[in-house]
């Protein structure tokens, strides 16, 4: 261990390279600190994209299903003429089923 000390006491250009590589060390290893700080800011802000796509994804998700399932009762994909005279049979239906309670009511009174 003597001799260790004594070699490096020796030669003053070690103490050089050791104190430059130290610093070029701690040069990096501050580097590295910025940009893992970085990263978890960006890992942040990803995860709040995410969250806000995923609540996106979500409501398109049920208007599709709404969609789908008018589409389903409007005939799928029929033209738009036979749509509006099934919408217009639908009314029909329902106007007769006023129109019968109606009547009933007139009855009772």
């Amino acid at each position: 261990m003597n001799n260790l000390k004594t070699k490096v006491s020796d030669s003053p250009i070690g103490f050089d390279v050791l104190e430059s590589k130290i610093v070029s060390l701690l040069n990096k290893l501050k580097d590295n600190h910025l940009l893992i700080n970085q990263l978890k800011t960006q890992n942040i802000s990803l995860k709040d994209k995410v969250g806000q796509f995923e609540k996106s994804f979500s409501k398109i998700k049920v208007e599709n299903e709404s969609l789908k399932m008018t589409n389903s009762l409007l005939g799928g994909k029929e033209d738009k003429s036979l749509s509006k005279r099934k919408i217009n049979n639908l009314i029909k239906e329902v106007d007769f089923c006023i129109n019968q309670l109606s009547d009933f009511e007139n009855q009772n009174e």
